[in-house]
């Protein structure tokens, strides 16, 4: 990223009425993801991982409650069966990206933190007057995947948390 970057930490706790194994299944299958996060238009393949999915890459197509698009590629760098996915980011947004998942017997507590810089040029021009509102937008983004990954494993989302400023992630 460029001295000139701006850089977002972002972080959302959900927690949700169900079995890590099955949280672990649905975030591991991005693929399926159009399927129950509203704001996901499309996933796809570029580049096959190894067995554990390390170094796959795939193209993400995301909307928003705000009138835009992004589009960029993730690379999974880091997979620790059942606990923890990292990524790296490239494309109209940069940066890393964590899932973090603690099993809590029948719950699961899910953790995404998302380190990056935006690439679009109107959207680097404006992100410190309108960084308010595109950290509004990723927080109503994520609340629609908790509630869409939810319903999709037939369960509740039991809660929900925005954080601002709280993301540290290693690069490894």
């Amino acid at each position: 990223m460029s001295a000139s970057a701006v850089r977002f930490a972002l972080a959302t706790e959900w927690s949700l009425a169900a079995d890590v194994d099955r949280v672990w299944s649905a975030l591991m299958n991005p693929l399926a993801w159009p399927r129950w996060w509203r704001y996901v238009r499309s996933v796809v393949d570029v580049a096959p991982g190894d067995a554990q999915g390390v170094g796959a890459i795939r193209r993400y197509a995301w909307t928003s409650r705000l009138p835009y698009t992004l589009v960029f590629d993730m690379r999974t760098t880091r997979v620790e069966r059942p606990r923890l996915i990292q990524g790296e980011a490239t494309g109209e947004l940069e940066g890393i990206g964590r899932w973090l998942l603690e099993s809590r017997g029948a719950h699961t507590d899910v953790r995404y933190d998302w380190m990056v810089d935006v690439a679009k040029p109107w959207m680097r021009a404006l992100a410190p007057l309108f960084a308010p509102a595109f950290r509004w937008n990723h927080h109503a983004v994520m609340r629609a995947g908790g509630e869409g990954l939810a319903r999709f494993l037939g369960t509740t989302l039991a809660s929900e948390r925005a954080l601002v400023g709280d993301a540290s992630i290693e690069h490894a």
